[in-house]
């Protein structure tokens, strides 16, 4: 069977024109957004675990934002920023290398970014990176008055607004300075002669906005907090169903089953497992044994890539290794007792269970139960891949 262009996008964003569900966070975000396009300004903080959705949701609002309110959207990736500076750095990059700018604005952009602006190629723009990193402490020092600048340029082309985004939070929310530089420019803003209409969206788990809050407290009354949950049955379904229909590929509901228990309601898994199962379809239908066999393959991929990497080569310690194949080969779903577990262990392993557990935990790979000494893995396609390692198999 010849295959077109796979539907699933497994490590990435997802395309707006793939998007589906999360109907109640996006209604309540983009009430936000028609309030930033009226002139006032809103701060929202997308919460939600590893896999969630959380990028995909914020591209797909900001696409909102640009085409139905005329608001400019500004997409910040922040991993392996460590200070304001690289903050700053990051948003100028973001801001040049956006893809949707209409000639005329993108002649403003480069009026405006002059100083950063290399030679063009056929690749896109050349960034002067020397200029931009000489000038990045001015810049987050000056984040606001920056902000404007861009804002100004185009309010006369019917811009309303601006949409900045900073995603991938994990390196620094670990500087205190971020914190202050947050609540800085929120209440420069409201303070400010001229408020920028602003919509402030930052996408991380909850423990990156506790961390901020640590930091300095007030951030804690800044953001209207929106969390994502899994995905229900019916939002998975209708995923499976309507990007395999773009392919040409029917699911039998046998196989649909099997894709909707191993994805969890988690849009990272089930881009993985419907990548896996697209590419090894010969007949244009889906059915058990395919999906079993694509899901076989997807832990693989998830076990080498997450559990393996991070995981595996943290436990250096034998018995950690040790009761986490114990664990693997316990009769239980997601969920499972403390002190169930640990009446098969060693006397050795006894001892290191509890600090086992929170090292799986601050790994990703538990979260806590509701109730006391209660576990839960985080994914099934982990689970599966530890217990086919633990099995042999």
């Amino acid at each position: 069977m010849e295959k077109s262009k796979t539907p699933f996008y497994p490590g990435q964003p997802v395309p707006v024109d793939f998007f589906v569900g999360r109907l109640p966070e996006i209604k309540r975000i983009t009430r936000a957004i028609e309030q930033v396009a009226l002139g006032k300004m809103q701060s929202v903080f997308l919460s939600g675990e590893y896999g969630i959705g959380k990028s995909s949701l914020a591209g797909f609002l900001r696409c909102f934002a640009e085409e139905k309110c005329g608001i400019l959207g500004i997409h910040i990736f922040l991993g392996g920023a460590e200070t304001l500076e690289d903050v700053a750095i990051k948003t100028v990059e973001a801001v040049l290398k956006q893809q949707r700018y209409q000639d005329t604005k993108w002649e403003k952009i480069k009026d405006f970014f002059a100083r950063y602006i290399g030679q063009q190629t056929l690749f896109g723009v050349n960034i002067n990176f020397e200029a931009l990193k000489a000038d990045g402490p001015n810049l987050s020092h000056g984040f606001l008055p920056f902000l404007s600048g861009i804002f100004d340029k185009f309010k006369d082309d019917g811009v309303k607004g601006i949409m900045l985004i900073f995603d991938e939070l994990n390196g620094i929310t670990k500087n205190k300075q971020f914190s202050h530089f947050i609540k800085s420019l929120v209440d420069e803003n409201a303070v400010s002669a001229r408020p920028l209409p602003l919509m402030l969206m930052l996408c991380g788990i909850e423990e990156r906005r506790r961390e901020m809050i640590e930091h300095h407290a007030p951030v804690e009354r800044i953001f209207d907090v929106v969390e994502i949950k899994q995905m229900d049955e019916s939002e998975m379904k209708d995923f499976f169903s309507k990007s395999f229909e773009s392919a040409g590929i029917r699911v039998l509901p046998t196989a649909m089953e099997e894709l909707i228990f191993y994805s969890s309601g988690f849009p990272k898994l089930m881009h993985i497992i419907g990548d896996n199962i697209f590419w090894m379809d010969k007949d244009g239908v889906i059915d058990k044994h395919d999906a079993r066999r694509g899901i076989r393959f997807a832990a693989e991929d998830v076990g080498k890539k997450f559990v393996a990497q991070q995981v595996y080569k943290a436990l250096r310690s034998d018995d950690y290794r040790s009761i986490l194949k114990k664990l693997s080969k316990e009769n239980f779903d997601l969920e499972f007792s403390k002190n169930i577990i640990e009446k098969g262990l060693s006397t050795s392993e006894k001892k290191k269970f509890h600090n086992f557990l929170q090292r799986m935990k601050k790994l990703g790979l538990f979260k806590a139960g509701e109730n006391k000494g209660e576990y839960i893995f985080t994914n099934r396609l982990a689970r599966l891949y530890i217990k086919l390692e633990a099995l042999g198999k």
